[in-house]
């Protein structure tokens, strides 16, 4: 048992040897516009749809609930990620504090999460590029729309996403271009984001009808099945939604390549959670108040859709065209995200070492790569509101591990200097702590399931394989 338990000097967690250590370029705006480019994605354009229909106008309680629980998240991250300046995120922090065992099944949460959330992304953009080529073709009679067979998954009547495939590979290879130039990139992209999406609030606020408020909470607060089988209420579209906030965490994998790591981090993570918070509120309200929920509810472009709805197609067309360029932002910051989470782990010896070889330009080339097949493979067949369930899942594991974190050393030492403080920790950690399982419990009942069957098979494998190849191990026997 005490081999489980075995847990990295925090003091030499940002000690690496030469070859396996990635370099730090990055600011504070690189990081604030890394954690903006995560969070402001998929989860406003495309998930506020699945969320109305599953709360109705609640939906907007939806959002609150998911920032609150976010927050708290956010700031034990922020106190963590200054003190443990290296790459991995929760996995890292884990490692340290919790011990080997706990880490690895963060480790393989973050792996479900990130791998999920780049396909759940590539989904989301592929909804506005196939609408946009679609309207393209109608006013110019080109044939430029794609094959319904070549546009969808299984589920939605075609047989394969090409442009979720093919936008995974887009991104995987800006990655292998170089970090810093990527984050560059990811911040002028940011930039057309937010403007977008002002323009459908300023379209779309003058529009707002009260009456399009009601019923408020036509579904109730607690996750309810519903007669056609589907689990609705403000907490099940607030388990859903959580998707669309939790971004932050990318940019605590990008510690080890930060400068000046024990303040750039905390302003951005912070910073990009009070901004996005704020962002979708008002955007969230004036999709609500424009038009009824049940009209943009199953749609895969909701904002362009309500758009075209109010009779403003050129902010439609313009909203569905910064979609097309910007979403792939969150694909690049969730995708940088997960080549870390694997890297790190290779590093440590739970994942294979060949893995962890940085190339010239200093990132992981094979990790890269290797994510990039799997995503794709995935996004090409997958359901959009199932693979963000699970994402969430994944997430919500890695979370309450944060929180925890941050409890645990706060008595385990007080007195170890902290570049960054969470106000009210002790607040702060169990509201993230139980506002995650209750998310958790609040997911489908086939998400939990799945969950679980993927820990299950993970402890299965740190049994079998990672357990022995730690290097924490192999110091622990002289080899």
């Amino acid at each position: 048992m005490q081999t489980w338990l075995r847990r990295k000097d925090i003091d030499q967690i940002t000690v690496h040897e030469e070859g396996r250590r990635l370099v730090p370029t990055l600011g504070w705006p690189h990081l604030v516009a890394l954690g903006i480019g995560a969070i402001v994605g998929t989860g406003i354009y495309t998930l506020i749809g699945v969320g109305a229909d599953k709360a109705g106008p609640a939906v907007l309680v939806s959002f609150v609930i998911a920032g609150l629980i976010c927050a708290c998240a956010a700031l034990a991250y922020a106190e963590l990620s200054t003190m443990m300046p290296a790459a991995g995120s929760a996995y890292t922090y884990s490692y340290a504090v919790l011990g080997e065992a706990l880490a690895w099944i963060v480790g393989w949460s973050l792996i479900l999460e990130y791998t999920l959330v780049v396909s759940t992304v590539a989904v989301g953009w592929s909804g506005y590029f196939v609408g946009f080529m679609e309207w393209l073709q109608a006013q110019t009679g080109w044939n430029v729309a794609l094959p319904a067979a070549l546009a969808a998954g299984p589920h939605a009547g075609g047989i394969i996403n090409l442009p979720a495939i093919a936008i995974t590979f887009v991104v995987a290879g800006a990655l292998l271009v170089g970090t810093r130039e990527s984050a560059t990139v990811n911040a002028v992209l940011v930039v057309f984001k937010l403007i977008a999406l002002a323009v459908f609030v300023a379209v779309a606020l003058p529009a707002f009808d009260a009456g399009n408020l009601q019923p408020f909470m036509p579904y109730g607060f607690s996750k309810t099945v519903g007669p056609d089988g589907v689990e609705r209420g403000v907490m099940a579209a607030a388990a859903i939604i959580f998707f669309a906030f939790y971004g932050f965490d990318a940019i605590s994998t990008a510690a080890e390549e930060t400068r000046d790591p024990g303040r750039n981090l905390s302003i951005g993570i912070v910073g990009s959670m009070i901004g996005c918070t704020l962002i979708y509120l008002v955007v969230a309200l004036a999709a609500v108040g424009a038009m009824r929920y049940g009209v943009f509810g199953k749609s895969a472009e909701p904002l362009a859709l309500i758009m075209r709805e109010l009779g403003h197609g050129t902010a439609a067309l313009a909203i569905g065209v910064v979609a097309i360029i910007a979403l792939p932002t969150v694909l690049l910051a969730f995708f940088y995200g997960q080549s870390r989470i694997f890297f790190v782990m290779s590093r440590d010896g739970l994942l294979p070492r060949s893995l962890s070889k940085v190339g010239k330009r200093g990132t992981p080339v094979a990790i890269t790569v290797f994510t990039a097949l799997v995503t794709a493979a995935l996004a090409g067949v997958a359901r959009l509101d199932e693979i963000a369930a699970l994402a969430n899942a994944g997430t919500l594991i890695a979370f309450v591990a944060v929180a925890t974190c941050l409890l645990v050393l706060r008595k385990r030492a007080p007195d170890r200097p902290r570049m960054f403080r969470t106000p009210l920790a002790w607040v702060v950690g169990p509201v993230a702590i139980l506002g995650c399982i209750y998310l958790f419990v609040s997911l489908p009942a086939r998400t939990q399931l799945w969950c679980l069957l993927w820990n299950a098979f993970g402890l299965l494998v740190y049994a079998l394989y990672a357990r022995r190849g730690s290097l924490l191990a192999k110091k622990e026997h002289g080899t």
